[in-house]
Formats: C-alpha cells, sequence, structure tokens
C-alpha cells in the first residue's frame, strides 16, 4: 500500500488544501500519516471554515474532518518522521504556513529528501510553496532553481493585506510567497487565467490554491502510479 505524510501547519492550515488530498488519498487506498512542526494538532485557519468565504459545504466538511481525524488530532512531530519511509510527502497551504512549515529546517530536510533523494514524491500547495524559497538541496543550492512551479501569486495577495502588509487577524506577512520563490531561481507561472494550476516538475508537484486541491490530489495519485489519479 502506498503511504503519505502530511505535514501541517500549527499557525493556520487552508482546510480544503489539507482536507481535500488527505480524504482523496484516503479514498484510494494510500495510507496517511499527519505530522506538524512541535507534534502538536495543526490549527485551521478560520477564514477556511467560515461559510461567507467557501460556502456552508466546504466550511462543514472540513470542520468535520478536522474536528474528528484521528491522524490530525494526535500528529507525529517532524523530527519523529522520515520522508523516505513514504511514497509522497504533501504540505498543504494556509498563510499560517509562513510561521511554521516554511521556516522549519526539519520540514525543508524533508522536502529536500522527497524531491531530491530517491523514489518519493512532493506535493506542495498555496502559501506552503514559499518552502521552496529557503529549502537547499546537497551542494547548497536552492532546491526550486530552474523548476517550474505555480504557488499563491502576489495578484492574490494584494486582495489580502493591507498596505502595511497586516492579515485580516492581524498579524504581519513576513514574505509574499511569489517574490521569494522567483529570487531563489524558480520558473513561475501561476496561470492566472486557468481554474486550476498544477505543475509536476520531476518528483516535485505544486499546487495554486483551494481550487486546485482536487486536482493537485489526483495529480499526485497519478505520479504515484495509484488508480483515481489525473
Amino acid at each position: 500500500m502506498p503511504s503519505a505524510l502530511f505535514v501541517v501547519s500549527e499557525e493556520g492550515y487552508w482546510g480544503e488544501e489539507c482536507i481535500e488530498p488527505l480524504t482523496t488519498l484516503d479514498e484510494a487506498g494510500v495510507e496517511v500519516t499527519v505530522a506538524t512542526p512541535t507534534g502538536g494538532p495543526p490549527v485551521v485557519d478560520e477564514r477556511s471554515v467560515d461559510p461567507a468565504n467557501v460556502g456552508a459545504e466546504t466550511a462543514e466538511r472540513v470542520r468535520e474532518v478536522h474536528e474528528t481525524d484521528p491522524r490530525l488530532n494526535d500528529p507525529e512531530g517532524v523530527t519523529a518522521v522520515d520522508a523516505a519511509d513514504h511514497d509522497a510527502v504533501v504540505f498543504p497551504g494556509g498563510h499560517g504556513t509562513e510561521w511554521d512549515i516554511n521556516q522549519d529546517r526539519h520540514a525543508r530536510a524533508l522536502l529536500r529528501e522527497a524531491v531530491d533523494g530517491g523514489d518519493t514524491k512532493a506535493l506542495v500547495v498555496c502559501h506552503a510553496v514559499g518552502i521552496l524559497a529557503f529549502t537547499r538541496d546537497a551542494d547548497g543550492d536552492f532546491l526550486v532553481a530552474g523548476r517550474r512551479v505555480t504557488g499563491f501569486p502576489n495578484a492574490w495577495e494584494e486582495g489580502i493585506v493591507d498596505d502595511h502588509d497586516l492579515m485580516p487577524d492581524g498579524r504581519k506577512l513576513p514574505y509574499w510567497v511569489e517574490d521569494e520563490v522567483r529570487a531563489a531561481g524558480a520558473e513561475w507561472d501561476a496561470e492566472l487565467d486557468a481554474e486550476t494550476s498544477v505543475t509536476v516538475d520531476g518528483d516535485l508537484v505544486t499546487a495554486r490554491g483551494p481550487a486546485s486541491s482536487a486536482a493537485a490530489a489526483r495529480t499526485l495519485l497519478a505520479e504515484l502510479g495509484v488508480e483515481g489519479g489525473a
């Protein structure tokens, strides 16, 4: 049975970007393990379970899985897991990743091991794509340099933060994903004219945002050779 490791934020993951891939992989028979930076339960961004933002059906589904899934309620710590033990490592997005996952050296090591170290695949979604701006390969070069990627675009960030880069909850956004990933040498295209955006470059799969979550999960399944993939 194939397996996947989900590395989820304790500072606010976006519900659909975690729950859609998790349940899609579940339904395809993939064994899923969840890890967080400290081993504490991940925190869902309340905006992603607000019916006014995401619709009643999505909000209810995400909140139910978030509250009842034992893997989300009792995760591993990132220091206790190994990418080589899994066929895929998944990094769900959400602004919260900018404060923990993307800055965590153990999370970055999991990404490096998945993409640069063997047969493991990596799926990185939305704001979690920012981790590529801080992850280096075994030679010390940026892992993303020269790779084709998509992710959360500046054009969308402009509609969320104010002129001082303050989030609706008052936190100051430390960086914009597109800027940092471009600076690390990525070939960036968020495909803003398309309904969904998922890019595959070798063992790295990236996805733009919530609406691309389902397509990203199917793409990952296809990359793993699992029935039910795109």
